[in-house]
């Protein structure tokens, strides 16, 4: 079983890889940063820079050697304080990191796919303002102005809330890929867009200010017990391995949303759902990416 992988090395993703990992006949293929976990296969990934996604494509490619990919796992991400920070390529680092080098990966790796293959994209229930996650709900998905906070009309005054909606926007981003990809998929290739929930201890919070990194995140775990949304760090990792190598969704369904420690299948928000501006986003999407448009 051929698995690539974003995400892999802590957290969530690294709950995940311990199950993958286990299965006799799996291949990792993991972009990393630094080093990989032993028993997988590392090669160089910064999400951030669109040359270095392109790099990683052709070395899996290349490693594969003209086998096709079973399961394409999409699970890196981060949150940043503001919208201040900027990618390799100009853009704003949450949209560019979280969505922007996804999105050039699954194009570049979607031919490659075998027939039958399981592509998942971790997002978040923060995307739907219905969830009241806590975290400013996104307002739109316009991919220029996420690219380039300044030239959004409706931008929040507050830095530390613009960098809190850019997350969410961007996991609105990715479910709202999610949707239109497994619109478009043939072969009996899957597209699943992944709610974890809120999962404590994943290290997502590590770039925050010092009041969330110190207070805030650490307190969540005691939560775990009464929340509705909340999942341990196990159950969150077993149910990304789960979606890459055993659940798949049912009909008509995309967006998969952890609850107490079980796969459910609920409707996205009414803007993921929002077919124009799904279209819009993609087709924008290409253009940064530099990637030919769709007819």
């Amino acid at each position: 079983m051929q698995i690539v992988m974003t995400g892999g090395n802590r957290g969530i993703g690294a709950e995940a890889l311990r199950h993958l990992a286990a299965l006799p006949d799996a291949r990792i293929l993991l972009g990393v940063r630094n080093a990989a976990p032993a028993g997988v296969t590392g090669l160089p990934l910064d999400l951030a820079s669109l040359a270095s996604v392109n790099r990683f494509a052709d070395a899996v490619i290349a490693a594969l050697d003209s086998a096709g990919i079973d399961a394409l796992v999409l699970n890196a991400g981060g949150q940043r304080p503001t919208v201040a920070e900027r990618s390799a390529d100009g853009h704003e680092l949450t949209f560019a990191a979280n969505h922007l080098g996804h999105f050039l990966l699954l194009h570049r790796l979607w031919p490659h796919l075998a027939d039958g293959a399981r592509v998942v994209i971790t997002s978040s229930g923060t995307h739907d303002p219905a969830e009241r996650t806590g975290v400013p709900p996104p307002l739109h998905a316009n991919a220029r102005w996420l690219a380039d906070p300044a030239s959004d009309p409706g931008l929040d005054r507050n830095a530390i809330t613009a960098g809190m909606r850019a997350y969410s926007a961007s996991k609105l981003c990715n479910l709202m890929t999610a949707i239109v990809a497994a619109g478009r998929a043939t072969r009996g290739i899957s597209v699943v867009a992944y709610d974890p929930g809120l999962t404590p201890q994943t290290g997502l919070a590590r770039e925050q200010m010092w009041v969330v990194r110190t207070l805030v995140w650490p307190l969540l775990p005691l939560l775990l017990p009464f929340s509705r949304t909340m999942n341990s760090l196990a159950a969150a990792g077993r149910g990304l391995a789960d979606l890459a190598t055993a659940e798949r969704p049912p009909a008509g369904r995309v967006y998969a949303s952890l609850r107490k420690a079980r796969l459910t299948w609920p409707a996205p928000s009414m803007l993921a759902q929002d077919g124009p501006a799904a279209t819009a986003l993609w087709q924008d999407s290409l253009a940064m990416c530099g990637l030919p448009g769709d007819p």
